[in-house]
């Protein structure tokens, strides 16, 4: 596998958000993703998140999913500049195009377009038992709602959350001074029940 956290101004980058470096370091690893694993990344902006998990899954697949055409412009490039041919971009709003990807072994939700309980009852029944949803929320808002849909689904789901705050140096003049960047809610779901088809017959009418 590749190593992870590329440097946040090794890609192409226009307006549409990003997901920093330490926070998708963290992401990758909370997503505890093997080589063979597919992998959703849903609002997937520039595609940071969707390169670094392609490059942890090189005999798998990442799907990202993006509305925005700047975005799936940017996510295609980014994809080229790293060389990783694992990668398959669909513009689409979410939930909008989840049922016609295969079943996955990891979900990335970076942003939601105010979907968010349609997009996790989607991906719900495309996700195998032992999978992962990793969500990374801005606003209490979104966490909440996140959580309450984790809630309704006991026996479906096991989840944690933690709360990240990253502050960088910036220097000064003769200083170095702390500059706060965003604080950001990371949510992990397992899925522990059975309610996918794991079998062969059910792979095969997904990839058909």
């Amino acid at each position: 596998m590749a190593y992870l956290g590329i440097a946040d101004e090794d890609f192409i980058r226009g307006k549409v958000p990003m997901t920093k470096q330490e926070i998708r370091i963290l992401t990758i690893a909370k997503a505890r993703l093997s080589s063979e694993d597919v992998v959703y990344d849903i609002g997937a902006g520039t595609g940071a998140l969707s390169v670094e998990a392609a490059r942890q899954v090189m005999r798998g697949h990442v799907y990202a999913l993006e509305r925005h055409q700047e975005g799936v412009q940017l996510i295609r490039a980014n994809a080229e500049k790293f060389q990783v041919h694992n990668l398959t971009v669909l513009e689409t709003e979410a939930p909008a195009g989840i049922e016609t990807l295969p079943y996955c072994d990891c979900v990335l939700i970076g942003g939601s377009g105010s979907r968010l309980r349609p997009i996790l009852e989607a991906v719900d029944g495309k996700l195998r038992k032992g999978g992962r949803i990793l969500l990374n929320c801005i606003t209490i808002q979104t966490l909440s709602e996140a959580i309450d849909f984790f809630r309704a689904h006991p026996a479906g789901f096991r989840y944690e959350t933690i709360q990240v705050q990253v502050n960088r140096l910036r220097q000064i003049g003769p200083y170095d001074m702390a500059q706060a960047q965003n604080s950001i809610y990371i949510l992990c779901a397992l899925k522990q029940d059975g309610n996918l088809a794991d079998s062969s017959d059910g792979e095969q009418d997904a990839n058909a």
